[in-house]
């Protein structure tokens, strides 16, 4: 059975190591394009039908709003289904020690039973801060893995680590 990376990124002014820089391709994106060509994996990104502000205080401000309303928002497109996937590397950002909303939007569209889920993120100092248990919930009958997370500013020179994750 074929893999499949899934993933939200978000480009724009990003926040690195106490300064601000912006960037054309998210991190996370970055490092899922790596995961896929270790993995030999198709990619899906998921995408916001509205997406967060490009200036990243009004972004994190949004972003924390719909973290505090446990909002699901609408997303641009979905696959029909993951019938012919059996593992899954699903990828986001760390924001507040949880996933981003529309990740969640994304996940409770599918039937979990029987996939092996490998999470993984990008952050600047808190980790997976447990999401692979917040994955584990939503994804009822889904095997989750120990993720794997990457420093934002240090994705480039996640080659080995990668290699050695996936």
């Amino acid at each position: 059975m074929a893999k499949l990376v899934i993933f939200y990124s978000r480009a724009d002014e990003n926040y690195f190591s106490g300064s601000y820089r912006y960037i054309t391709e998210g991190n996370t994106e970055k490092l899922a394009k790596m995961i896929a060509k270790a993995a030999g994996a198709e990619l899906f990104k998921i995408e916001q039908k509205h997406p967060y502000a490009a200036d990243y205080n009004t972004c994190i401000e949004q972003a924390k709003k719909d973290l505090q309303e446990k909002a699901r928002p609408e997303l641009v497109s979905v696959p029909d289904s993951l019938k012919d996937y059996d593992e899954i590397y699903l990828g986001f950002p760390n924001y507040w020690g949880d996933m981003p909303m529309a990740v969640y939007t994304f996940l409770e569209k599918f039937d979990w039973e029987g996939k092996t889920i490998h999470p993984f993120c990008t952050h600047e100092g808190s980790g997976l801060s447990g999401t692979e248990g917040k994955i584990q919930s939503v994804c009822k009958g889904a095997s989750v893995t120990k993720g794997l997370a990457v420093q934002g500013g240090a994705v480039s020179r996640a080659d080995a680590a990668v290699e050695k994750w996936v």
